[in-house]
């Protein structure tokens, strides 16, 4: 109010509209900064179906950033023509605009947005042969069971995939609804109770990239991660040669102690280590646990500290999880760590 002549201000057109420019591109740019943090992204594709996942992510978003620009134009020159007194809008102008600028170029748009994701979504079903790997990935509540079809053993939360090869990869569910998303290799696939689902990877270089469950599944639905290794073809056959053999024997007094802490106590009753008379199916397979990136699907890493916590009480480490606290006598428990340890 102004107190001198009773009379309410008027802000000065397009003054508010300056301010909101800086924010929205300011915004804009946070938003897309956002995307290229060290968490895996799917903008950063390592194989052929992240690639088409990507390459459409780009279109939207450059086809979004010409709209914005547009509608920027548009709006200057609105605000600046409201101040010149001589323009005038001819009859049927404004229907006009809006029909081409409104309906007729979102139309085309759309259409074109369409017909790309028609081609990608084609080119993701084109799976790979018949004569291609295939690896059965089982959702727990919290972690992945993984097969190789043909090979007796098993592994949890790892898996590997030979590189510039295709591998089937069938998912199901032990229990709830999980999402099986690696998103550099490939988008996401539900995990659907009484049903078989089929996906694929395929990875353009070697790396080890980092996979999550993608649907909210329970307590510990964050620290249900997996990773995948992408490894020249006899890398890959030696990592199936080691699933179908005998867990390492043990080589010093403490690993022999250790290995029978395991047989004769309560983790053979859950767990199973091929070549013992463990064979537990509660649990994961502990056959390779010293070679695993993690413990407890991505919870912890695999180290010594870290091991001996999750066997004397996991529910401090990854509450609600299946295994309940384990009665180790502390005299035993390096023993069993360095037993563990040795399963490579």
């Amino acid at each position: 109010m102004d107190t001198r002549r009773g009379l309410t201000k008027r802000p000065r057109p397009g003054r508010r509209c300056r301010h909101l420019l800086p924010v929205a591109v300011l915004g804009g740019g946070l938003a897309l900064a956002g995307c290229s943090g060290g968490a895996p992204s799917a903008l950063d594709p390592a194989g052929s179906g992240a690639g088409r996942i990507a390459g459409l992510w780009w279109l939207l978003f450059w086809i979004s950033m010409a709209v914005f620009a547009e509608v920027m134009v548009v709006l200057a020159w609105a605000l600046l023509a409201r101040r010149r007194r001589d323009v005038r809008v001819r009859h049927g102008q404004p229907l006009r605009f809006v029909t081409v600028a409104g309906a007729g170029i979102p139309l085309v748009i759309l259409v074109a947005v369409y017909a790309v994701g028609l081609r990608d979504l084609a080119a993701l079903g084109d799976g790979p042969g018949p004569d291609a790997p295939t690896i059965e990935v089982t959702g727990h509540k919290w972690w992945w069971e993984v097969r190789v079809q043909g090979v007796a053993g098993a592994t949890a939360n790892e898996l590997h995939i030979p590189v510039g090869e295709k591998v089937r990869i069938r998912l199901r569910t032990a229990d709830v609804l999980h999402s099986f998303w690696v998103p550099q290799l490939m988008p996401k696939t539900d995990l659907i109770a009484g049903e078989v689902r089929e996906t694929w990877l395929h990875a353009d270089r070697p790396g080890r990239y980092r996979g999550q469950c993608a649907e909210y599944c329970g307590t510990q639905h964050a620290h249900m991660a997996l990773l995948v290794v992408a490894e020249p073809r006899p890398d890959f056959d030696a990592w199936t040669a080691r699933l179908a053999a005998p867990a390492p024997a043990p080589q010093t007094d403490a690993q022999r102690r250790g290995r029978d802490a395991f047989v004769q106590g309560s983790c053979a009753g859950c767990h199973a280590v091929r070549g013992t008379a463990a064979n537990g199916r509660v649990g994961p397979d502990l056959s390779d646990v010293g070679a695993r990136w993690s413990i407890g699907a991505g919870a912890v890493p695999n180290d010594g500290g870290h091991l001996g916590g999750w066997i004397a009480n996991s529910q401090t480490v990854k509450p609600g999880n299946r295994m309940p606290p384990q009665p180790v006598d502390a005299g035993r428990l390096p023993d069993l760590i360095a037993y563990l340890q040795s399963l490579k």
